[in-house]
């Protein structure tokens, strides 16, 4: 059996205006957003880029390209259920995810539970949510941008000699 770990980090700074978007969550009375191309949700992009790194399927700009106008505005939940379709399709079954957002805000203690809930259902495997800050410290101390860091579990069956590969060779 093939066991892979990936690591992702995404960052995004904070903007007026913007919705706030964190771990597949609307939080209504966050003042300022996450600017990005998609929804900012650096905890959802993080998890991308961790599923993408452990089954070598690339990262979240070779996937979701900013020229790409098919995911503007994007939620970060369906760009991570859209990873989770190409991860499983090369034939991985995802373990469990654990992500850890930085930054001064959204407070995530009151919603963790709805966010791991949400997040899990997303990837049809266990997710773990965590959040710190960074004491005032740093662009996220100093509220000028927010963080993430992911990690992920996947596996996959090993092929039997002989038997042949999933996809056809780069060449």
């Amino acid at each position: 059996m093939d066991i892979r770990t990936g690591i992702g980090t995404d960052v995004h700074q904070l903007c007026e205006g913007v919705p706030m978007y964190m771990a597949g969550l609307h939080f209504p009375d966050e003042t300022v957003g996450l600017a990005g191309h998609s929804d900012g949700d650096v905890a959802c992009h993080a998890m991308c880029d961790a599923l993408l790194s452990a089954t070598g399927l690339g990262d979240v700009g070779a996937v979701f390209g900013t020229s790409d106008p098919q995911w503007a505005g994007a939620a970060g939940v369906a760009l991570l259920g859209h990873v989770v379709e190409l991860v499983t399709a090369d034939g991985w079954t995802i373990q469990n995810v654990a992500v850890q957002i930085v930054g001064q805000r959204p407070r995530m203690a009151a919603r963790r539970a709805e966010a791991q809930a949400v997040l899990t259902a997303t990837v049809g495997a266990p997710v773990s949510v965590s959040a710190t800050t960074t004491d005032h410290l740093g662009f996220t101390g100093r509220g000028e941008g927010v963080a993430a860091i992911a990690t992920a579990l996947v596996t996959r069956q090993a092929r039997l000699p002989g038997s042949l590969p999933d996809r056809a060779p780069a060449v």
